[in-house]
């Protein structure tokens, strides 16, 4: 916004005092200076540039407004607190188009709103981008499937993996279950496929019974070769299939008095 004085130094005053704001939150431009004529009168008066410098996380807010546009989504960023961390909240006319599959774009939107509220800082400052209290739902579900998937892992005796997630995700998981008794957490695989493992302070040895060499069930309910004494019949026995291991008998030539019988009827016939 442009501002005149009589000198450089009221214009920019004049636009500190419009704004409400100090010299160093304002980012200013000088667009001409004072002119004096004859006698040191004033001929022209100074004019510049005042605009309110733009925080970081007021950077992102207006970075995302202009990507929903580009990307004709029907929404608008409002900046909830920047302190320590920068919050912005999405409102969306559609939040499934914002929010993605489990939160996939929500966290894309995240991830460059983070890059820009960032440029320039010497130190990094944490970007959150919600929408619409999703971030809460999901923290919820992933504390209910934490504590679900650790009694598991402690009643199977075994280690349970759990799907993929980013980053955040699988910190909630981990601080979910640090202080559980029975179970610990890890990180495996590399991103994009770095999922949380819970591990179970005590293991079971597996069931040979129950499992064969794949993993697999064996047929029959899990009984072994020795319990159904000998062979398994659905998989073995071929007569249940319709097939016979008997020997088959030759089949029987049908004699020449039989077809010259039935030729000689036929011939009769149309006589």
């Amino acid at each position: 916004m442009e501002f005149k004085g009589k000198t450089v130094a009221d214009a920019i005053e004049a636009g500190l005092q419009h704004f409400g704001i100090e010299e160093k939150d304002a980012e200013i431009r000088v667009i001409n200076e004072e002119e004096k004529g004859f006698f040191g009168k004033l001929k022209k008066e100074a004019a510049v540039d005042v605009e309110r410098k733009l925080t970081g996380g007021r950077r992102a807010v207006a970075f995302l407004e202009g990507l929903f546009e580009k990307m004709d989504i029907n929404a608008k960023a409002e900046l909830v607190k920047e302190e320590e961390n920068v919050e912005i909240n999405v409102i969306a006319e559609s939040s499934p188009s914002v929010i993605g599959h489990r939160g996939e774009v929500l966290d894309a939107f995240q991830t460059l709103a983070g890059a820009v509220a960032n440029i320039g800082n010497k130190s990094y400052k944490r970007v959150v981008v919600d929408c619409e209290g999703y971030r809460e739902k999901r923290e919820d579900t992933l504390v209910y499937l934490a504590n679900k998937l650790a009694d598991k892992a402690v009643r199977l005796g075994r280690d349970v993996a759990l799907e993929p997630m980013n980053p955040y995700e699988r910190r909630v998981i981990h601080s979910t279950l640090a202080s559980h008794e029975k179970v610990t957490t890890i990180s495996e695989g590399k991103e994009p496929n770095r999922h949380v493992v819970i591990v179970p302070n005590e293991k079971k040895p597996y069931a040979k019974r129950d499992f064969d060499r794949r993993g697999a069930r064996p047929y029959g309910g899990g009984r072994d070769r020795n319990e159904r004494g000998g062979r398994d019949p659905r998989r073995n026995d071929r007569r249940s299939s319709g097939f016979s291991s008997a020997p088959r008998e030759p089949k029987r030539k049908p004699t020449t008095f039989g077809t010259y019988l039935g030729n000689s009827n036929s011939m009769k016939n149309e006589e």
